[in-house]
């Protein structure tokens, strides 16, 4: 059970100074003191009051400062739960002011744990007594107290996780900053579930809603390794792809298994956009859409089919990049120059649920996804009119991220959905999630030809170019309400590692998107 005691302390003080005299007092005492402290009324007050704050004497100690209720609050509280000892040692005295440090000794679990830091105090003349006084603030308890904040002895909320790589290799945030958003959500998850304990701690709670912060650690509690399906050499290919491109994200995944080999992100707001973003796909997107037109027959890698420079849907028109066309192309030609009339013309022909019912039903798009971590996993609405001719080439509702599209890409790579998770579903016997089909064997063999022609002369060329072994890709570029420039994507494979990526803002997907993608596939 979670701990959440207050902090106690017990035990002798020792207080070294030099000693000095008292001002001019009466035999009797009764003329009041004036003027500065003497060295001797510091010394002699600030050794009274330790005396009794170590003692367990709240009552003289508190009344030894200028603020006698709020003192016997702060040391109260203080003092209660934990049962360390304590002691203290001056460091040095100078006019009305004594530094010191604390020293704490923990007994925890049969073990022993020391904690000494600085604090200070400064002395007064109280002015109605003339006495010297503490003038009392938190921070003689320890110099981050502020009015209101505590000091407690608690227990970590999970146990320590070690995440290492699928090849054992530790996993730290300061050799891959993108994971700092995930290796403490392993942590919550599988702490516990691993038979790990947490470790306790003097944490430091705060009455601004500033979050706690840990001071001292007594026990380091009894870690646990996680082995992840994370390549530490993909994940470092990664982190350097997206440095390169500021606001851009990217995962790789294993199209024979979902593992997840890397994760990375490069943005100002630390948010991992990589699992849990929800941006429209652009022409990435059409890897779906051809799926389902090869699937309704309506149309075969190397049939005929339109490329005008515009097509227009219940009212609303479409155009090509630049507005180019290729008059008398096939399908095939149409996807690997990623030409949105292409599809636009079919968007008569299918359903307002054939796009999501491909999606889920095939790509695993939208089922809920057990991968070890929170993601978002993709949604693609039903849609009429000219809402389901946006959502054919990647825009209207469409929303994804590169968790999503690297699993698109891994998909086409094999025919078959395979979850993407980040820890092996034995740990914790979770069930991942399965697509209700494969893909046809002459529709998955199409949809790879034209992937492959995608990367070897189409609009991924230029960032595939030097990738040897069985590779396929295909771009995007998602236009952004109010955004001047578009958001660069880009998704493709090389033999058993899928990738993808998006830059926002970062304009034709193999100029941003591209070459990220392109690093993370070479890493293997």
């Amino acid at each position: 059970m979670r701990k959440r005691v207050k902090f106690g302390v017990t035990g002798a003080v020792v207080l070294l100074t030099g000693v000095g005299g008292y001002g001019a007092v009466d035999a009797l005492g009764l003329l009041k003191k004036t003027g500065p402290l003497t060295t001797d009324e510091v010394h002699s007050t600030a050794q009274d009051f330790l005396d009794a704050w170590g003692k367990g004497d709240l009552t003289t100690a508190a009344m030894l400062t200028d603020d006698g209720s709020a003192a016997g609050q702060a040391l109260t509280q203080f003092r209660r739960g934990a049962g360390a000892d304590v002691s203290f040692k001056a460091e040095r005295q100078s006019a009305a002011r004594v530094d010191f440090s604390v020293t704490l000794r923990f007994r925890h679990d049969g073990g022993a744990s020391t904690w000494t830091y600085g604090s200070s105090m400064r002395l007064v003349r109280d002015p109605g007594t003339g006495e010297p006084r503490v003038a009392w603030l938190p921070s003689v308890v320890h110099p981050k107290l502020r009015k209101g904040d505590t000091l407690t002895v608690a227990e970590a909320a999970t146990p320590a996780v070690e995440a290492v790589d699928r090849d054992g290799k530790k996993l730290t945030t300061k050799e891959f900053p993108s994971l700092a958003g995930v290796l403490p959500a392993l942590g919550e998850r599988y702490g516990d579930k691993l038979g790990g304990t947490p470790r306790v701690e003097v944490r430091l709670t705060t009455s601004s809603g500033r979050p706690a912060e840990s001071l001292h650690v007594i026990s380091a509690g009894k870690p646990v390794k996680l082995r992840t399906t994370l390549s530490a050499k993909v994940q470092r290919a990664a982190e350097q792809a997206v440095k390169e491109f500021p606001e851009s994200s990217a995962v790789a995944v294993k199209p024979s298994s979902g593992e997840i080999l890397a994760v990375a992100n490069n943005r100002k707001d630390g948010f991992n956009a990589a699992f849990l973003g929800k941006l429209a796909p652009g022409s990435t997107m059409k890897i779906i859409t051809a799926a389902a037109l090869l699937e309704k027959g309506l149309v075969t890698a190397p049939g005929s089919a339109p490329c005008p420079k515009l097509s227009s849907i219940a009212g609303t028109t479409f155009h090509n990049l630049n507005n180019f066309e290729l008059p008398g192309g096939t399908f095939s030609d149409g996807f690997i120059r990623s030409c949105n009339t292409t599809f636009i013309e079919f968007a008569d022909d299918i359903d307002a649920d054939t796009l999501s019912r491909e999606a889920r039903e095939v790509f695993g798009v939208g089922l809920e996804w057990q991968s070890g971590v929170a993601t978002f996993d993709g949604s693609v609405p039903e849609a009429t009119g000219a809402e389901r001719a946006a959502s054919m080439i990647g825009q209207g509702q469409v929303q994804m991220n590169p968790l999503n599209m690297a699993s698109v890409a891994a998909t086409a790579a094999t025919g078959t959905f395979r979850q993407p998770n980040l820890v092996s579903p034995d740990v914790d016997d979770r069930t991942l999630a399965e697509a209700q089909r494969s893909l046809p064997n002459d529709v998955a063999r199409q949809l790879r030809d034209m992937l492959r022609r995608t990367a070897r002369e189409g609009t991924a060329a230029k960032a595939m170019r030097g990738l040897q072994g069985d590779i396929g890709a295909k771009t995007g570029s998602a236009e952004v309400a109010g955004d001047a420039v578009s958001d660069s994507w880009f998704t493709g494979y090389r033999n058993d590692i899928a990738a993808a990526a998006v830059v926002e803002q970062g304009g034709h997907g193999s100029d941003a998107a591209g070459p990220i993608v392109r690093n993370m596939l070479g890493s293997e």
